[in-house]
């Protein structure tokens, strides 16, 4: 079920009454609803692949009990072990085996042996990676004793398919999102309207944002090698906020449906694009599985408080792993050694630390140095984003050539309905929106809420009739 289906318009208002009208003196009535729901919306999509949900939840569940109750560190390494073993092992099958196989016999073609090729036709399970690293959360937790393990079975299956986020995120913490299934809730209608706000910032920047700049996107990576030097630019420009628009936006939407439920979940970008160095960006981008990659990978690597070889290496080892969490192909993990090789000059000069304040702050513009910093950080942000977009290495590589190569700036036509001009325009409100208000959770939180909610919805009623409403980037990851 997507978020910006007619499907959802019903199913998020069924689901707020029944869950605030008929269950709110029942704590355990509104958690086996909100159970039930989620199991709805996920099994909307392929009903089969909740057995996987239902699979993990349990073993995760008893898993916990169990190292909960063992002070044998051995015996709670033993299953800790059993746990990531199961979940690694499900994510790696259903994402990564037709990658391995196709790897394995393209290495022996480049040496002229022919294999035959017997993959079977795997379907990957949507949100697969995201609720696999939510259960591993709570089980390292629960061993690092972080965390007590629950004995509610109906409040963990709840929190490991909690609807609003199941499928794309943000990747909750047990520490912050299984508690708050153990107290109750009360209606609050400022956070009711905060999560409406989010829900339609969010449909902003799915509907209007990404939809809008996918046919430009695909327009111009399918037909790059026709394309001059200006519109092979404009095609890394449209996917960078494609992809901001359409991830950010199921965010803000998943916040805020959580919001009406009475829930808050962490935040999970905070204006990237206006970040001054690629540390800030990945502060700011993603946050969740950043910050996820840093506790559960990084830090037991040892961080930043080892040696300076060691945590060059520490940083290659987390780009590299996000690279290829974001799918099974060669372009994710060449975005992120990109991402690494960008990162590692400002850890060697010690600067990583250095922006973590919003920029320009109590300043309506930004300093001209701040500017360059913020150009030079997106442009950096687009040229990966190139092999992200790409089919392949090779394509993404002969994307850039022509890119540099093809030197014409002249405004070419595309088969859209809008022209490129009206596009940037309309990123560009988005921008302005952003700036202004780039202090706040979302823009309608500053001065001016009500024009700058009259006109999204606007826009949402105009610009949206031009949308594909295509499927959310991040479902398939």
């Amino acid at each position: 079920m997507l978020f910006n289906s007619l499907e959802y318009l019903v199913f998020l208002p069924i689901v707020f009454a029944v869950y605030w009208f008929l269950l709110k003196n029942t704590l355990k009535g509104q958690n086996i609803f909100i159970l039930l729901g989620s199991y709805v919306f996920y099994g909307w999509w392929d009903w089969r692949f909740l057995s996987l949900i239902a699979f993990s939840t349990v073993v995760d569940y008893l898993i916990g009990l169990s190292i909960q109750g063992s002070d044998a560190r051995k015996k709670r390494k033993l299953l800790l072990g059993i746990s990531l073993f199961v979940n690694l092992g499900l994510l790696g099958f259903f994402k990564y085996y037709n990658f391995f196989i196709d790897s394995w016999i393209d290495a022996f073609a480049s040496f002229g042996i022919a294999m035959h090729k017997s993959t079977l036709n795997i379907i990957l399970p949507v949100g697969i990676s995201f609720y696999t690293f939510q259960t591993l959360s709570y089980t390292i937790d629960v061993y690092r004793k972080k965390l007590e393990a629950t004995s509610n079975f109906v409040n963990f299956a709840a929190y490991v398919a909690f609807f609003p986020q199941l499928v794309a995120g943000p990747i909750e913490r047990a520490t912050n999102l299984l508690p708050q299934f153990a107290k109750k809730r009360e209606f609050n209608q400022e956070q009711g309207i905060s999560g409406i706000n989010l829900i339609l910032w969010g449909l902003f920047q799915k509907v209007v944002i990404a939809d809008s700049c996918a046919p430009y996107v695909n327009a111009i990576f399918e037909n790059y090698q026709e394309m001059n030097s200006l519109s092979l630019l404009l095609g890394a420009f449209y996917f960078a906020f494609q992809i901001y628009g359409d991830f950010a936006g199921y965010s803000n939407i998943a916040i805020g449906s959580a919001r009406l439920l009475g829930f808050d979940l962490m935040r999970n970008f905070n204006y990237p694009y206006f970040s001054r160095d690629m540390a800030e960006f990945w502060r700011r981008w993603h946050i969740s599985l950043s910050t996820w990659f840093r506790d559960y990978l990084y830090i037991p690597l040892g961080g930043s408080r080892c040696s300076k070889l060691n945590q060059l290496r520490n940083v290659l080892i987390i780009f590299l792993v996000s690279g290829f969490w974001h799918g099974a192909n060669w372009t994710f993990i060449v975005w992120g050694a990109l991402h690494a090789a960008f990162f590692i000059p400002i850890l060697l000069l010690n600067s990583n630390r250095r922006n973590l304040n919003q920029v320009a702050m109590h300043r309506l513009l930004p300093k001209l140095k701040e500017l360059g910093q913020m150009i030079f950080t997106f442009t950096l942000a687009c040229l990966a984003w190139i092999f992200f977009r790409a089919d392949s290495v090779s394509v993404a590589l002969d994307y850039l050539k022509r890119l540099f190569t093809n030197v014409s700036f002249r405004l070419e036509y595309l088969n859209i309905e809008r022209y490129n001009v009206e596009m940037v325009l309309i990123i560009l409100i988005l921008i302005l929106f952003e700036w202004f208000n780039r202090t706040q959770e979302h823009p309608f939180n500053g001065r001016w809420k009500w024009f700058k909610i009259t006109a999204v919805i606007l826009m949402l009623l105009t610009l949206g009739v031009y949308s594909n409403h295509n499927d959310f980037i991040y479902f398939q990851f």
